[in-house]
């Protein structure tokens, strides 16, 4: 169902936008908040002649507009958050902090004016939103979530301790392997104490066998 918005309505377009939308929604949300009208032939055509009138008037805020896109170009934008395991983040992003973080970058936008793929973001990463400053004028963004000072933070003190109970382990493993090739060592005092028994015991069978006999 088409209809005529008749002030900008957040996520769905500016006024004077034709629009399409489900009757559900024009006939029980945007009609009877007087957010928009039904987009008939008459009516079209009263729209039409409204934006010939204000041809002059139309024409500078689109200018206006393009001059507010055209600081996009180039632009980077990152926006911090915090991060709880691997990329997820706790909370979300959404248009909201997209307007605020481009609002600080000298570029003046309204949230409502911005759209998200899935309305929010719960991951970090590159994205791209559609940022528009003029039912004419609409611009694709690229920006990107990336974790905070406290999240980085994090990372880097769980990295130490990872490899820190690493090289505990290691060093257990090489003290493990340390013990079990002394066991088997014949220097060992363990062995030592027997070795020495065998070659007395060694000894004295030679002595016997050479001693001179005593019987005539």
């Amino acid at each position: 169902m088409n209809v005529i918005l008749r002030q900008d309505v957040e996520g769905l377009g500016f006024e004077f936008e034709v629009v399409s939308v489900k009757p559900g929604y024009a006939r029980n949300f945007l009609i009877p908040r007087g957010l928009a009208s039904v987009a008939t032939p008459n009516n079209v055509k009263a729209l039409n002649e409204v934006l010939e009138a204000r041809k002059a008037e139309e024409a500078t805020l689109i200018a206006a507009a393009k001059e507010k896109a055209a600081k996009l170009d180039g632009l980077v934008v990152k926006i911090d958050a915090k991060v709880g395991s691997g990329d997820k983040l706790f909370g979300s992003i959404n248009n909201a902090d997209l307007a605020e973080a481009l609002v600080k970058a000298g570029v003046e936008i309204e949230k409502k004016n911005i759209r998200i793929p899935g309305n929010t973001i719960k991951r970090l990463g590159k994205y791209e939103a559609k940022v528009r400053f003029h039912r004419d004028v609409e611009v694709d963004f690229g920006f990107e979530i990336v974790p905070d000072a406290a999240s980085i933070k994090a990372a880097e003190e769980a990295a130490k301790t990872r490899a820190e109970l690493a090289k505990l382990d290691a060093q257990k493993a090489a003290n493990a392997n340390k013990e079990e090739g002394s066991f088997f060592n014949f220097d060992n005092p363990i062995y030592a104490n027997d070795k020495k028994a065998k070659k007395e015991e060694v000894s004295e069978e030679v002595a016997t066998e050479e001693a001179p006999s005593t019987e005539e």
